[in-house]
């Protein structure tokens, strides 16, 4: 008669701390503890499923017990003690499912059967799980005995959410997190548990095991056991794992992301219209390129490679993308993708929801070529040539048109003859023309403007002008405004201004003046020069400085206040031995 079947989440059950997988730093600690003789009476173990919780309660109780307890702090699993524990029968160890004993009753017979000292062994322990599952009374109840336990009484709670377990609980308890397990280990103790049990195996199929199973060594045994029966050959295969635990591919992610960078808009359109019809889920397939895009940022890093939770052979495909890949491409596919699983869920045509993101994705490589232009140089393959026109010999700049090389400032108005600026006039040619037209050849003589031309024009006229001629010319066309009712812009403008180097240097209050100045100054400008038919005239407009005057507040500051208005009251002050009154 062939034995009973036994998981391996069970079979394989940890049954000393240097088997337990992943969680060195709990178990260093717990073994340090037996050694110096520093165990507390009352423990919290919480984490994620599946990490080893109780595995590493029960580890405790049965080495604290142990009858051979030697100085590498490991039971022996041959002592009286030990025997009896493995055997489910050991007196000294109680298991509590707080999940469907969580009454107060419940509570009050744990404690009952705290009363008694153990026949065998040191210490009695009492292994709660699920501790979180206790209703508010169970947990009253439960104080008195956690904070003052027998020497002999143990309690290790066990516990997948801490942050329902009351707070004075907390404070009774030595508390452990338990992290959630690295793949790698996963992977390597999977590859363990199939040589001994003479299972064949492709190291990319284990290492699908321990990614499905997001850190849970119990989740990963049981995906372990699913595809060793689905097996015919008793071996795992990497593409038969993919299949039967519904898992998207690499090359998924790899061939769309291909597609995006090369700008195939197509291409990207029917690989998803492929996973589609494989039964993935659009938003599951969103969150997986989001970190797919993530892996790639973060191989553009020597130092933050080690971050990559995957196979060498799957490392260095994203080595060799995350090279093709630009910085920039991904940071805004990161962006544009987040808003797309977003919004995933309430959009009414998802399907149409992800192309539309794709389609965006396709079109960013040009559109941050674009963006990065520059403004003397070649892009796409088109040579982009700006000159500058040189200033007469003579000609003085004043300090702030200097500031404003090599990048002119937005809030600096120009003769409104002049070219527009390099990256106003090569952007909209090559995004326009750049696919039928030869931007090398000679410019037309209708007016058109010319790559090459200067970007200052000839002054037509220059007509001097007085101090009080502007100001006049500035009042007419506040007047105009107001006449046509723009009143907001008439009283922003009926203030002072200062001219320097034929500069009009005009300050404003705020951004939002800023901004409203920008909506009319071509209008202003145009007055000016044909009022004063000067073609050189410039303004300059700048935020003024905000001051805000802070209030005396303290008795020292009140005092200096007034002294400084009236500087005998120091002489007061020291005359009579005062102090402040705090």
């Amino acid at each position: 008669m062939e034995k009973n079947f036994v998981v391996s989440a069970r079979k394989y059950r940890p049954v000393t701390f240097d088997s337990v997988v992943g969680q060195e730093h709990i178990t260093t600690t717990l073994k340090n503890a037996i050694r110096t003789s520093h165990l507390a009476q009352a423990f919290l173990f919480c984490g994620p499923r599946g990490v080893g919780k109780t595995t590493c309660a029960r580890i405790l109780a049965k080495t604290i017990n142990c009858q051979r307890l030697d100085d590498h702090v490991e039971a022996c699993g041959e002592c009286e003690s030990c025997v009896s524990f493995q055997n489910n029968a050991s007196l000294n160890v109680h298991e509590l499912d707080a999940a469907s004993n969580n009454s107060v009753d419940d509570i009050r017979n744990l404690i009952d059967q705290v009363r008694y000292p153990p026949q065998v062994g040191k210490f009695k322990v009492y292994i709660i799980d699920e501790v979180h599952m206790l209703s508010t009374s169970a947990f009253n109840a439960f104080l008195k005995t956690l904070e003052e336990p027998p020497s002999y009484a143990i309690f290790i709670l066990a516990t997948t959410e801490k942050h329902k377990i009351l707070p004075t609980i907390l404070s009774r308890c030595q508390i452990f997190d338990f992290n959630r397990i690295q793949n790698r280990d996963i992977s390597n103790h999977l590859a363990k548990i199939a040589e001994a049990e003479g299972i064949g195996f492709e190291s990319d199929a284990l290492e699908l095991i321990a990614q499905k199973a997001d850190g849970g060594l119990r989740d990963a045994l049981s995906m372990f056991d699913l595809n060793v029966t689905f097996s015919t050959d008793g071996t795992l295969h990497y593409a038969e794992v993919l299949d039967n635990l519904h898992i998207l591919d690499y090359d998924y992610y790899f061939k769309m992301t291909d597609a995006l960078l090369g700008q195939r808009v197509g291409e990207a359109l029917l690989i998803f219209n492929e996973i589609l019809n494989k039964g993935f889920d659009g938003h599951q397939f969103v969150v997986g390129l989001l970190e797919h895009f993530r892996n790639l940022l973060v191989c553009k890093d020597i130092a933050t490679v080690k971050l990559l939770q995957v196979t060498e052979t799957v490392q260095r495909k994203y080595l060799a993308q995350s090279e093709a890949a630009p910085l920039s491409f991904l940071l805004s596919a990161l962006s544009v993708g987040s808003q797309c699983d977003i919004h995933y869920k309430q959009a009414k045509q998802q399907r149409l929801h992800v192309e539309i993101t794709l389609s965006k994705l396709a079109s960013l490589p040009a559109v941050l070529n674009l963006a990065q232009l520059p403004q003397n140089g070649h892009a796409n393959g088109v040579t982009v040539e700006i000159s500058e026109k040189k200033k007469p010999e003579g000609s003085v700049e004043s300090r702030e048109q200097r500031a404003e090389k090599p990048e002119e400032d937005p809030t600096s108005i120009r003769n409104p003859q002049s070219a527009n600026p390099p990256s106003q006039v090569a952007r909209p040619a090559l995004t326009k023309l750049k696919s039928t037209v030869d931007l090398t050849a000679p410019a037309p003589t209708n007016g058109t403007a010319n790559l090459n031309a200067t970007t200052e024009p000839e002054v037509r006229y220059s007509k001097p002008y007085t101090r009080e001629q502007l100001q006049e010319a500035w009042k007419g066309f506040i007047e105009k405004r107001e006449a046509v009712g723009r009143a907001s812009e008439a009283v922003m403008l009926n203030r002072e201004f200062d001219v320097v180097d034929g500069v009009i240097q005009l300050g404003l209050d705020n951004a939002v003046q800023m901004g409203l100045l920008q909506d009319f100054k071509t209008d202003l400008m145009h007055h000016l020069r044909e009022t004063l038919q000067n073609s050189g005239i410039q303004l300059h407009a700048f935020v003024n400085e905000q001051r805000v005057q802070r209030m005396p507040y303290t008795q020292a500051e009140k005092f200096a206040f007034l002294a400084e208005k009236n500087p005998a009251l120091h002489e007061l002050k020291a005359a009579l031995g005062l102090d402040f009154d705090y």
